[in-house]
């Protein structure tokens, strides 16, 4: 992945093949996909027409998230859970030539003994730290806990100030294990202008916001519904699915929630504190439940989002039988639907909270991996889509990277 700052000095290539700064260009995008049954890396041509599938790397682990490390383009996390090593990260620095398990993945505390600690079931999110910060990394896990490695992921400890804030099981309440899949915490946010600044994702619990590196943390959900509380506007509680913060206007957020579609610019002199329910203006037969947030690296007025069908009984499927990406581009006032080449029926398939994503080019390139193991991608911004792989397993993440 490539800031605005990169793809800048990008721009001015040297016939050498190389940055004026040194850096080897870049030729191709990458896309990192976590699955059911370990992880695969998908290497494109400059186009974006033609891809070659490297893999499976940990086959049979359970792969929740790989990241590339932005800052140097070399170094690789893996979240996985494995059979006989449970809960870890493996870290690559060439790569994904080579990886070696962490010698002390993130873990609770051990509790006081006759008492039940908590215990990592896994690590279900990756972020690189500040650019200031070369080798910090943050992980999120299940159930909700967050840790910082200061040395490019080999270590690992415990953020205090969130893991053992005082109201903790408050903020996280009665679904902190009701969620399907396991409690999640997700969408660990560092301001690119701050490292001091970061957000986070709980499902459940909703949204929450630092300002000093994780010491402490408040709630951020104004706006944002819980329409299963008996109070469907409270503090805490609600259940973000993933959240978003534009990488070059960093005080506006998106989030797709569990009840909804928001959007929040802390500019605003009135409601910069507030959730806006921008999904309200998407189709009323189509509705604004799913579980990705995908932003225009370069325009924060434009998002994708992948509904899925929020009804009754939740089946997390397409509506319909019938998979399409939504796209605004003027902060959701309004939404297209993006469905050319996809299925036009019977695709009972979704699309998780890790699993949709962005490269930096120009036009932008989407993608996404589904529940039934395929990939599709878009060089034209979603307008149509090709199917570059089939017959994965289940598919939890997808990242795109520059590589």
């Amino acid at each position: 992945m490539k800031s605005s700052a990169t793809k800048k000095t990008a721009s001015s290539k040297t016939k050498t093949g190389k940055t004026k700064t040194g850096k080897t260009k870049t030729d191709s995008v990458a896309l990192l996909v976590a699955t059911k049954k370990g992880a695969f890396i998908l290497n494109s041509d400059n186009k974006r027409r033609k891809w070659e599938i490297k893999g499976p790397i940990f086959l049979g682990h359970i792969a929740h998230h790989m990241m590339l490390d932005s800052r140097d383009r070399r170094t690789m996390l893996l979240a996985a859970k494995t059979g006989h090593l449970g809960p870890t990260v493996f870290r690559s620095t060439d790569l994904g030539k080579n990886w070696k398990e962490a010698s002390k993945p993130p873990a609770f505390a051990k509790a006081p003994e006759g008492q039940k600690g908590r215990v990592v079931d896994h690590v279900f999110w990756l972020t690189p730290g500040h650019a200031s910060e070369p080798n910090v990394w943050y992980a999120g896990t299940s159930p909700q806990g967050l840790f910082r490695s200061e040395d490019g992921g080999d270590t690992w400890e415990s953020v205090t100030g969130f893991n053992d804030h005082p109201m903790r099981e408050t903020w996280i309440g009665s679904l902190g294990d009701g969620t399907p899949d396991g409690p999640k915490m997700h969408s660990v946010i560092v301001d690119p202008r701050d490292a001091n600044h970061m957000y986070l994702g709980m499902s459940g619990g909703g949204v929450f916001e630092s300002v000093d590196k994780g010491a402490d943390w408040r709630p951020l959900n104004t706006g944002s519904r819980a329409d299963f509380f008996p109070d469907p506007l409270p503090e805490y509680g609600q259940d973000p699915h993933c959240v978003r913060v534009h990488p070059l206007e960093p005080d506006i957020l998106y989030q797709q929630n569990h009840c909804g579609i928001y959007r929040m610019d802390r500019r605003d002199p009135n409601d910069g504190n507030r959730w806006i329910r921008i999904g309200e203006n998407m189709p009323k037969r189509i509705g604004d439940i799913g579980f990705p947030m995908v932003l225009h690296p370069r325009d924060p007025k434009t998002a994708w989002v992948f509904p899925m069908d929020g009804t009754q009984v939740w089946p997390r499927t397409s509506p319909d039988g019938k998979p399409a990406a939504y796209v605004t581009r003027n902060s959701g006032k309004t939404w297209k639907r993006l469905d050319e080449g996809l299925p036009k029926e019977n695709a009972w398939l979704t699309v998780f909270r890790q699993a949709m994503t962005a490269d930096a080019r120009d036009p932008v390139g989407i993608y996404f991996g589904t529940t039934c193991g395929e990939i599709w991608a878009s060089a034209s911004e979603g307008e149509k889509w090709n199917c570059i792989a089939r017959h994965l397993p289940h598919i939890y993440a997808v990242e795109a990277a520059e590589m």
